[in-house]
């Protein structure tokens, strides 16, 4: 009996490790031609393709599509194969020139430059020369004092070279407005309890001041301050309700009732992040004052939690902070809770929203 138990469990692994070695023969093409994917939808939005579609009212066929655009149609076929090939668009049969025409998805709408829901920015940026180049260099930072990707690359660290390439700090900030438009409302869907009652709050690392403009909009009873670096404020648009004010988050952070963080606390390491947050204890009251950080929560152990459905995003994340920063990181619950605490606050929750980020909330 034991000798025949023995032989179907052996046999149930040899049937598995084949299925697994089937697998990773088709897998492994995912990773050789992994860029391929993000040049292409890259593509196709400064072709504007999404736009084309979406302004065209109705399906949109092959010949349609390329004449707006003025593109080969050969070579725009093989791209809407691809793209309909990944569901990012989507055809309906049609006797149109003999081809399918093309419709929009909610993918493809994301796609869109001025869409509601566009995350364009973010992807132009991430795909940008300046921003790719570190990924070839991941190795090194990887080694036993290796060196940062980014300051390989340019020679100097993401900051530094955006305080000097205006057009780089453009796109950083376009990307973290792109964030804010998707992030802040789940925000305000699902914490509006956390601004009940706050008369001022400042945004650190707020960008152009997008974030800001969204909170004040939504909770007009807030005097909002948007603090950045001054080439950042420099150029920062006037918004209803938000003062733009230039300064230096490591110096000191201007007092407010709330100190309000968005992907900033991420591109620093430990050390810095609690020199950071001491600021902020320093800039708010003893009493109610509160600190909302919204960065991503990395699962404990390294990943493989099902109920998280962002937790493959926290974890890529996590790879362009190594890529693009010297000592940035995603963290843990843990390690959240480790420079909270170091800076000198005693409590702090956290809330799931919908969206990469999570919302934490230190206090005193």
């Amino acid at each position: 009996m034991r000798e025949m138990q023995s032989e179907v469990k052996w046999e149930k692994k040899e049937e598995e490790e084949e299925k697994e070695e089937a697998e990773a023969q088709v897998e492994i093409w995912k990773y050789i031609f992994g860029f391929v994917e993000l040049s292409v939808v890259k593509c196709a939005i400064q072709l504007g393709i999404a736009e084309a579609i979406e302004n065209h009212k109705k399906p949109m066929s092959l010949l349609e599509l390329s004449s707006t655009l003025k593109c080969d149609p050969s070579y725009l076929n093989r791209i809407m194969r691809f793209l309909v090939h990944r569901k990012i668009f989507k055809t309906i049969s049609t006797n149109h020139d003999n081809y399918p025409s093309y419709v929009q998805t909610p993918l493809s709408r994301r796609l869109i430059r001025n869409g509601e829901h566009s995350m364009t920015a973010l992807l132009l940026l991430e795909s940008s020369p300046v921003m790719v180049a570190p990924w070839l260099s991941l190795s090194d930072r990887v080694l036993v004092n290796g060196n940062p990707s980014f300051k390989k690359a340019h020679g100097e660290d993401l900051w530094s070279y955006a305080a000097s390439n205006i057009d780089h700090s453009n796109l950083l900030n376009d990307a973290m407005a792109c964030d804010a438009k998707v992030v802040v409302p789940a925000i305000v869907e699902g914490c509006s309890e956390l601004f009940d009652g706050v008369g001022s709050l400042v945004d650190v690392g707020g960008g152009n001041g997008t974030t800001l403009s969204i909170l004040v909009k939504a909770f007009p009873w807030i005097q909002g301050i948007n603090f950045d670096l001054p080439h950042v404020i420099d150029v920062a648009p006037k918004f209803d309700g938000v003062e733009h004010v230039a300064g230096d988050m490591f110096t000191s952070v201007p007092k407010a009732d709330v100190v309000f963080f968005k992907w900033v606390l991420h591109d620093w390491g430990d050390e810095e992040c609690i020199k950071i947050l001491k600021n902020c204890r320093e800039a708010i009251p003893k009493e109610n004052g509160k600190v909302i950080i919204v960065e991503a929560v990395i699962e404990e152990g390294g990943g493989g939690g099902k109920h998280n459905k962002y937790e493959d995003v926290g974890l890529m994340l996590d790879m362009v902070m190594m890529a693009h920063t010297s000592i940035g990181k995603e963290r843990t619950l843990k390690e959240w809770e480790h420079v909270i605490k170091m800076a000198g606050f005693n409590r702090f929750t956290v809330k799931s929203i919908n969206a990469a980020q999570s919302v934490i909330v230190a206090s005193c």
